[in-house]
């Protein structure tokens, strides 16, 4: 049975690169294969915290049981207490500060001084889209918003347009480190850490090294092809700004608005040690969007609606993911595919971590995502870290930045398509670009991994 389930962990993977629904290939793929195990009388090893193993009764009976095992697996995943609130409130706050415009105000705060120093343009607009990214998680929604301001701005200074948008698609994994990231929140889960500050100080020293690496690639390659000066533009690719409109008046207080809540969570982290409960993510969410009405005086009504669309957002698009993951890796588990990979990895390190970062780092290349495969491999081997002389937080980390820098390089992520078009640019240029940086730092993961 193990090798028919290889099959169609082959065959989903498959699907994935040619962007069907991901949510509904994890799940028939996981259903699949707890079909096939239940009606084959599969003895089915479940690698959760108590080890559960389910042993199917043959034929229909194990059918349905097979069945009902996958819906459970299913609900389990709904209804996960630290997954559903992290993600849901991150998102109900990203989606009050573009209401209240708060996000537009911090990009601004930070792009005006870094257009004035054109020597280091190209590797501060990698830095400061990674670090924007942080306060506003979603890879696309950070590249709109620092892609419309820095890149006509980057293309006025003489900078050519595949350029200026590869510098703020190779810092849209700064997400990374966000605490409001459902890789961050899924490591931790599995880490049995509730408190996700954690997990990010683990994932911070593997992600700034390779948003460094990306950022001096990129420099190198921009200098190599004299594509950092010297470009001419045309009218209709500069900014407003540019075209002499009215300059945007940033707001200092609406500005500090997207940090708020990570300074709460570092302040009020269990390592600092400044109160006796350590602040939850959700609590430092809705204390960001009381003083997101206060400093923008927007009509609570219209910030209730928007905070409860972006948590109803996460619910269908991440959570969904998480849970249809979930289920692909009940199917794994049942088939006894999950089991054998272990085995098979127990025996060589080097093996799981080339398999940690180069699987999905591969998958997220080909199919524009690194959730789907990151979340796969998280769910399936992660939680045995300890058999292979890992720990959970590190191997997850590893898995779950590797996905990212994959989605960083690939030309048809949601984010490259949104700074191709601001830039007038086909998403293939983005990704020539990328492809060096981001390849180098994979490569500096594993080493990452095999050293530490």
């Amino acid at each position: 049975m193990v090798w028919i389930g290889g099959l169609i962990v082959i065959l989903t993977a498959v699907a994935i690169i040619k962007r069907y629904e991901v949510r509904l290939i994890l799940f028939v793929s996981g259903l699949s294969m707890a079909l096939l195990a239940g009606m084959a009388g599969k003895v089915g090893v479940i690698l959760d915290a108590e080890q559960e193993i389910y042993e199917y009764p043959t034929g229909l009976a194990g059918l349905v049981a097979g069945f009902q095992e996958t819906i459970n697996s299913f609900v389990t995943s709904m209804t996960s207490v630290t997954l559903v609130s992290v993600i849901c409130t991150v998102m109900g706050f990203a989606y009050v500060l573009k209401l209240t415009q708060c996000d537009a105000h911090l990009v601004h705060l930070l792009a005006t001084p870094l257009t004035k120093m054109k020597a280091i343009l190209i590797p501060g607009t990698v830095i400061l889209t990674a670090a924007i990214n942080i306060a506003l998680p979603s890879a696309a929604g950070a590249a709109a918003a620092v892609g419309a301001i820095l890149i006509p701005a980057l293309i006025a200074t003489g900078v050519r347009p595949a350029m200026a948008a590869t510098a703020v698609m190779a810092g849209t994994f700064g997400s990374m480190m966000s605490p409001g990231s459902a890789h961050i929140a899924k490591v931790a889960e599995l880490s049995g850490k509730e408190e996700v500050m954690s997990t990010i100080a683990v994932m911070a020293p593997k992600a700034i090294t390779a948003v460094i690496i990306g950022a001096i690639s990129l420099t190198v390659i921009a200098f190599i092809f004299k594509e950092n000066k010297g470009y001419k533009p045309e009218e209709d690719e500069l900014g407003a700004s540019d075209a002499g409109e009215e300059k945007f008046k940033v707001n200092i207080l609406k500005a500090l608005v997207p940090i708020l809540p990570l300074a709460l969570l570092v302040v009020g982290s269990e390592a600092i040690g400044l109160v006796d409960e350590p602040i939850t993510v959700p609590q430092a969410m809705i204390i960001g969007i009381v003083v997101a009405f206060l400093v923008s005086l927007t009509n609570p009504q219209e910030i209730s609606k928007k905070f409860f669309e972006g948590m109803g957002s996460a619910y269908g698009s991440i959570i969904g993911i998480i849970i249809a993951a979930s289920v692909f890796t009940y199917g794994m588990g049942a088939i006894g595919l999950t089991e054998s990979l272990i085995e098979t990895m127990k025996n060589s390190e080097s093996i799981v971590s080339i398999a940690a970062v180069f699987g999905p780092f591969i998958i997220a290349v080909l199919s524009g995502s690194g959730d789907a495969a990151a979340m796969a491999f998280n769910d399936a081997i992660t939680a045995n870290a300890a058999d292979f002389g890992l720990t959970i937080p590190d191997l997850g980390t590893s898995a779950s930045l590797a996905g990212a820098l994959g989605r960083t390089m690939s030309p048809v992520a949601g984010a490259a398509i949104v700074c191709a078009s601001l830039a007038k640019v086909n998403p293939i240029e983005i990704a020539k670009r990328n492809a060096p940086g981001m390849l180098i730092a994979a490569i500096v993961l594993v080493i990452w991994m095999w050293l530490f």
